[in-house]
């Protein structure tokens, strides 16, 4: 039986004993020759409303503490779900800082207690992914123009759930030696650069960008834009800042290299490359329901340029494979852990 149930039977069974025991005394105050008996029946009456009242009383009570400890288990099943489930977490190799903050993420919810796997799909599976439920949480949507394809394509299946870091752009950079400061500068600096950009994968959107809209709006229609890759571009600006010599690359924020040498962005006065963009949590529709308390969390996320460019630098140090190691050093810095678990409490 139920415990609420045997609880609301105790005052019964107490107000029936009673009340054969105040039968008993009354059919004795009846008897004439029962020299003992001197006992009111109003009395008993009373002293038995009174017991009942007790147990009544104590009955509610207990009623509340078994209430009261429901809930309490109740809460604490609920945080046993969502630790006991595994939280599956995404990200697009090569994207360094959806990389860092993913294996960030994973160390911390580790040391919480929740299961973790982690998928590195391409951009566009990972997307389907999250829409389908595979996925739960994907870290580093660019909005609202590099990834608004895929929002359009999947509608109310996605959840942009925080923006973590606002600012995201596309630039032409220099180092900080360099006597240029915006792009309307670069015309008559032809000679100083030999009229070349250093650019990175031919097929990447900034390039595209870089070529047919930022480099006609400034006058550099006959520079030379050089296809490469991102390593070969990052091995030709470690190159020229050793031996400081100009350079101009293709660059974007955020990104380790803003703290392993000394850079300026180029103002773009003329807007050519477009607004900045936001990074995004983006999530599946069930995930506030599956992780509540999670969920929260990740609306405390937040950083900016100074507090990730070191751990994105750190990341790259280790290299691949090697993500955990630098999470566990970025960590032992007190600033940085302190950063970290404001948006876990």
């Amino acid at each position: 039986m139920p415990l609420k149930h045997r609880l609301l039977g105790a005052p019964f069974l107490v107000l029936a004993m009673l009340a054969i025991f105040g039968l008993a005394v009354a059919a004795c105050g009846n008897d004439d020759d029962d020299p003992v008996d001197d006992t009111p029946v109003d009395d008993v009456a009373d002293d038995t409303d009174d017991a009942v009242d007790d147990a009544v009383d104590d009955t509610d009570d207990a009623i509340d503490d078994a209430v009261d400890d429901a809930v309490d288990d109740t809460d604490d099943a609920v945080v046993d779900d969502e630790t006991e489930r595994t939280l599956n977490l995404a990200y697009v190799p090569g994207w360094d800082e959806g990389v860092a903050v993913t294996f960030l993420w994973q160390h911390l919810l580790e040391e919480e207690g929740y299961d973790i796997e982690l998928h590195s799909p391409d951009v566009a599976p990972l997307y389907q992914g999250i829409a389908d439920g595979d996925y739960d949480v994907y870290l580093d949507g660019w909005f609202p123009a590099t990834h608004e394809v895929y929002q359009d394509e999947f509608g109310d299946d996605l959840v942009l759930h925080h923006m973590w870091y606002e600012g995201a752009g596309l630039y032409l950079t220099v180092p900080e030696y360099v006597d240029a400061e915006s792009l309307a500068d670069l015309a008559d600096m032809a000679d100083v650069f030999d009229s070349e950009i250093m650019g990175i994968e031919p097929g990447a959107g900034m390039m595209g960008i870089a070529a047919d809209s930022v480099m006609p709006a400034y006058g550099l229609d006959d520079w030379e834009l050089i296809e490469a890759s991102t390593p070969a571009m990052l091995a030709e600006l470690d190159s020229a800042i050793a031996d400081e010599e100009p350079i101009i690359v293709t660059l974007w924020e955020p990104g380790w290299w803003y703290a392993r040498y000394d850079l300026r962005n180029l103002e773009d006065p003329e807007n050519a490359w477009g607004d900045p963009e936001e990074l995004w949590v983006v999530v599946n529709t069930e995930f506030a329901d599956n992780y509540p308390t999670l969920a929260g969390w990740l609306e405390n996320f937040q950083m900016d340029d100074p507090e990730i460019a070191p751990l994105l630098d750190l990341i790259e140090e280790y290299g691949d494979g090697n993500e955990s190691d630098a999470i566990e050093e970025w960590l032992e810095d007190d600033e940085n852990r302190e950063l970290a678990e404001g948006w876990i409490n």
